[in-house]
């Protein structure tokens, strides 16, 4: 008999039961010890698999052969047995929870233990959902011999520390019977279990290593500070990492921060692929690496999006300027109030985000900045890095009967930065909106004050029709002597091309010289003017050499979602587009794709147009009140309602209204007045057919053997006044179903029977994670960050002039581990309307097309939509299938299969030390705006 056993019962015909307590003595020293110092293998089932795994290194392991431990986890079955891209993500989400960074700092020996038995060879370690097995206090495992197998149960906790130190039972039976029982049960689930992420024993070895550095241990490596300022923040926290073309162009940029000395690059990835992170964590190492401060330019609509993802994902602490209270706004939404204007210049924080409306309007007609704005402020800073988004909207165009391109104010201001600013990154998915003058009038502004890009003022590449040709592949260089001048201005970095190499050597050209007015004779060389020759003139696979190697290669960047997608770096999965008309749909709602409207929303429609036409007697543009307007009546009766009040000033007005008047404050006219006032009357206390809509498509909408609430939908609104409108509404729908207001600042809501609770953004994404919520309703403001493969359908309460932000919207739920095979979307828009004529042009979803880039359109413009010829003459010019070559894919889809181990440094940035030079102000500015 065992020493410690308190009794034991032996069995007619083999083994016996001993019984153990831990106040007797130390089970971990007697009893687990003594029984796997001498076992050839163990199989345990344990409990949380974090804890679990831990105590592996307690254990007497180093004789045994094999070793199992099945633990479970606190996910859902479908979590589970979901693809393993999304279960592995989850799990090392649940692993890195809490305090796990001072959990490793305190036990870096257990982890470092821990890191070489998960390596052995010799350990295993699958997870089931608590659903199949909650175990939290079933504990059992199977140890053999050479003398035999005994099984053990323990009460409460398998832990080395609670053997040692709790109250503990065990109960060990040695009889065949008992022991083939435990492990049946092992079996069992053990072939329910998945395999311990990869990705999890990488983190315990890297946790064991961590170390915390300063950022001038990198003063020599530049590239190293962007894995040492990403690895734990939440994106990586959270089972993701930045995607692989989006490391890529970080890569790039800090490349291009070595060669030239400063970045200039058009990022010009298509809708939905994810821009703004990209452009976000180059910013982020421009401040580390002591660039100077950063400005961040973004239409009106997207400048508190900006600030959202920045902080959710990359832990950026990042200001935005309020346009019309003209103070800056920081991260937790609060007023940082200051002198007005002028504070722009003068950002608490070394990130700030300004409206681009509020640039354009502070621009005058001979493009000098207005006295006393924010341009004129903003052009007596210097910055390390300036950011402009959506960059297609600074454009120049050819007035009738002039024959030079004149830019637009927001051009006007770009060229004008440049020359202030160390980087400058542009982004669009549509660089050429009409012709490709557009494209060049963007690569234009980012060779101010860095002719590497375009070269000389007398550079060929300033002029596109010069090289468009050649571009094209419709003209090729038939000697050197032709396209020399093309090689060599702007001539490029060496960057592993021998010719350059070559050329660069010959011509005794320094590292930080861009041109060269030098003929070919003068290489002085046979062997490199034969070489150079061979080169521009020969044209593998039909291909000139000026397609393969030219400026927009090396300062655009250009990757395509179907290129993601065959690489299977983005799934491909197929949406259902709702309603469609090969599908029944409730005759008393809609009228064939869109909903039919009442006589009071007909009433609401007509008093826009006479309010607008109104206005217009002001002898002022009225079309973007009118825009404005339609677009939120087409929203909801709720954001309608509230507008029209803010025009009467009853309540305030939001930011894009405010921009787009300016300084002015809005008065309405009587005649303009009586028109809002028909509006609010028309509508108020009238029911919204969207309502009836999106519960049409919860509970009665057939295709699958759930409903779409049943397997969980986010409902979508650009407008918050929509947003709230419809969670609330629906909360009184289903006052047993907790609803989630996912929105900017302090908007964040759970509400629960029309009652609302605030609550954090993180709050609501833990909850739908755990599918504790299975009703969304967000706004596209708070949508990044916000991934919902958990959810299977997506409901559009109102639908942007803007494929990107579909695109976004669609990436919520259409994303690696989505459960669902297909995805469901259902679009609202009302019958008559404006709304009704755009979505019926681009539900065809047309492809943007051109010899150069091949996209989608990332906006559509106001003036596009006045009639719908010219929307369809417009997107009809985006339609031609391109079948060319495309030297984008070649040069930037074949390196993103590489794991370029971010995840996985060791040396990291201390976070306080990351937050505070995000949080230094930018310098207070000296002298005047440059002319």
């Amino acid at each position: 008999m065992d020493p410690l056993a308190l009794s034991t019962t032996d069995f007619a015909n083999a083994g016996r039961l001993s019984r153990f307590s831990s106040r007797h003595g130390r089970l971990s020293q007697a009893y687990l010890a003594d029984r796997l110092r001498s076992a050839e293998t163990y199989d345990r089932i344990a409990g949380y698999f974090r804890s679990s795994i831990f105590e592996l290194v307690g254990e007497e392991l180093e004789t045994i052969g094999r070793i199992r431990i099945v633990a479970n986890a606190d996910l859902d079955v479908e979590d589970v047995e979901a693809a393993q891209k999304v279960r592995d993500a989850k799990l090392f989400q649940r692993f890195v929870e809490d305090d796990i960074i001072v959990d490793a700092t305190v036990h870096r020996s257990r982890y470092e233990k821990l890191y070489e038995l998960l390596n052995s060879g010799r350990v295993e370690v699958r997870v089931v959902s608590r659903s199949i097995a909650p175990f939290l206090h079933g504990k059992a495992g199977v140890i053999t011999t050479a003398h035999g197998a005994v099984a053990f149960m323990g009460s409460i906790n398998e832990t080395r520390s609670a053997w040692a130190h709790n109250y503990e039972l065990v109960w060990e039976d040695s009889s065949p019977e008992g022991v083939d029982w435990v492990q049946a049960e092992f079996d069992t689930l053990w072939d329910k279990g998945k395999p311990l992420p990869d990705a999890i024993i990488s983190e315990v070895g890297r946790l064991a290593d961590r170390r915390e550095v300063e950022i001038v241990e990198f003063a020599e490596n530049a590239a190293a500070v962007a894995p040492a300022a990403l690895a734990e923040t939440p994106i990586y926290r959270e089972g993701e990492a930045l995607q692989p073309w989006q490391r890529a162009f970080v890569t790039q940029f800090l490349s291009h921060r070595e060669t030239y000395g400063k970045a200039r690059i058009l990022l010009a990835d298509e809708v939905g692929v994810g821009k703004t992170l990209s452009l976000a964590a180059s910013a982020l190492l421009s401040v580390l690496l002591q660039d100077g401060p950063t400005l961040i330019l973004v239409p009106s609509t997207l400048t508190e999006q900006w600030q959202i993802e920045l902080l959710d994902r990359l832990a950026m602490p990042v200001a935005r300027w309020h346009s019309t209270r003209k103070y800056w706004i920081d991260p937790n939404g609060r007023a940082i109030k200051g002198a007005g204007a002028a504070d722009v210049a003068r950002c608490p924080y070394a990130i700030g985000i300004v409206s681009t409306g509020l640039i354009f309007h502070g621009m005058d007609h001979h493009g000098e900045p207005k006295a006393g704005s924010e341009a004129e402020h903003l052009l007596r800073q210097r910055f390390g890095m300036v950011i402009l988004d959506e960059a297609h909207k600074a454009r120049g165009s050819e007035p009738i009967g002039s024959a030079h391109r004149r830019p637009n104010n927001l051009l006007k201001f770009i060229n004008r930065i440049a020359t202030r600013t160390q980087h400058m990154l542009l982004s669009t998915a549509t660089p050429i909106q009409t012709s490709e003058d557009d494209l060049w009038d963007l690569l234009r502004a980012l060779n101010q004050d860095a002719e590497f890009v375009l070269g000389t003022p007398f550079s060929l590449w300033q002029r596109p029709g010069d090289v468009i040709p050649l571009l094209k592949g419709e003209k090729h260089i038939d000697s050197l002597r032709e396209g020399w001048q093309l090689l060599t201005n702007p001539l490029p970095p060496i960057s592993g091309d021998d010719l350059i190499a070559d050329i660069r050597d010959a011509l005794d050209l320094k590292p930080g010289e861009w041109s060269t007015t030098k003929a070919p004779s003068d290489l002085g060389n046979f062997v490199i003017e034969a070489k150079a020759e061979i080169e521009l003139t020969v044209r593998p696979g039909g291909h000139g050499y000026f397609q393969r190697n030219n400026p927009l290669l090396r300062h655009v960047v250009l990757r395509k979602r179907r290129d993601l997608e065959r690489m299977g770096l983005i799934p491909a999965l197929p949406v259902d587009i709702h309603p469609n008309l090969d599908a029944p749909r409730p005759s008393h709602l809609f009228d064939k794709l869109s909903l039919f409207t009442s006589d009071a929303f007909d009433t609401a429609y007509q008093a826009v147009g006479q309010f607008t036409r109104a206005y217009a007697k002001r002898d002022k543009p009225a079309g973007f009140m009118k825009t404005l307007l339609l677009q939120r009546l087409c929203s909801s009766h709720a954001a309608a309602i509230a507008t029209a009040k803010a025009l009467m000033g009853e309540r305030e007005l939001d930011d894009e209204v405010q921009e787009e008047l300016g300084s002015e404050v809005f008065d309405p006219q009587a005649e303009e007045r009586r028109h809002l006032r028909e509006l609010v009357a028309a509508l108020d206390g009238v029911d919204d057919p969207k309502l009836k809509a999106v519960r049409y498509f919860l509970d009665e909408h057939h295709g699958a053997k759930l409903t779409w609430r049943e397997m969980g939908s986010i409902i979508f609104s650009q407008y918050y006044d929509t947003a709230l409108w419809t969670a609330v509404s629906l909360s009184t729908a289903y006052p047993d179903q907790v609803i989630a207001l996912y929105a900017g600042s302090g908007k964040s809501k759970l509400i629960v029977d029309g009652a609302g609770t605030s609550v954090e953004r993180s709050q609501i994404k833990k909850l739908v994670t755990t599918r504790e919520v299975k009703l969304v309703v967000a706004t596209d403001a708070a949508c990044e960050g916000l991934n919902l493969q958990t959810l299977g359908t997506l409901i559009n309460v109102d639908l942007p002039w803007n494929p990107s932000r579909l695109e976004q919207r669609i990436g919520r739920i259409k994303r690696f581990g989505q459960t669902r095979e297909r995805v469901d979307m259902a679009n609202l828009t009302y019958a008559g309307t404006i709304d009704e004529t755009v979505y019926r042009v681009l539900s065809q979803r047309l492809k943007v097309s051109s010899d150069i880039f091949g996209t989608m359109p990332e906006t559509i413009e106001a003036e596009w939509i006045e009639d719908l010829e010219e929307l369809e003459r417009r997107l009809r010019e985006y339609t031609v299938p391109r079948k060319r070559f495309d030297p984008f894919e070649d040069r930037y889809s074949t390196d993103l299969l590489d794991d370029d181990g971010w995840a996985h440094v060791s040396a990291v940035l201390a976070r306080s030390d990351v937050e505070r030079q995000l949080s230094m102000g930018w310098p207070v500015p000296r002298g005047r705006a440059p002319s």
